[in-house]
């Protein structure tokens, strides 16, 4: 499984938000500068994150986007579900029903049954809180050596 440009730039933009969230509404063009993204690249990931209702914005001078929800509400696994779509290792896993012809003969299925559940674990139990929690705790870390 690779996650494209797309998912890890979303959480990237949505990690921003959090950080740099000062009660107010933050530019796009603040947030490419900052993660060193195009701006046009960021315009179509936070079209897909409004529209989920992922993030409010305003527009005019003082516009801008900010969460919608505080930084806990979010999973890694929601915004990469919305960018990427299915997170299953192998097609059969897709859709909630394996209709794949081979399931109930398949000897490798549980392998990848037990991936998809490894990568569900991880993914829907870190929240965009937990990502700028050790963000700080990076920075921190950095600063007192």
């Amino acid at each position: 499984m690779r996650i494209s440009t797309k998912g890890r730039y979303a959480l990237r933009l949505m990690t921003d938000l959090a950080v740099n969230d000062n009660g107010g509404y933050t530019p796009l063009k603040a947030i490419a500068a900052r993660q060193e993204i195009s701006e046009k690249y960021l315009e179509q990931i936070i079209i897909i994150l409004n529209r989920a209702g992922f993030v409010k914005s305003v527009r005019g001078a003082n516009g801008g986007y900010k969460l919608a929800f505080e930084p806990s509400h979010y999973t890694v696994g929601m915004i990469l579900r919305l960018t990427e779509g299915s997170l299953a290792p192998v097609a059969c896993l897709d859709d909630q029903v394996n209709e794949c012809d081979r399931s109930k003969t398949c000897p490798t299925l549980y392998v990848w049954q037990e991936l998809n559940q490894a990568i569900d674990n991880v993914v829907d139990n870190i929240t965009i809180e937990d990502i700028v929690n050790k963000s700080r705790n990076l920075m921190t870390d950095n600063y007192s050596i």
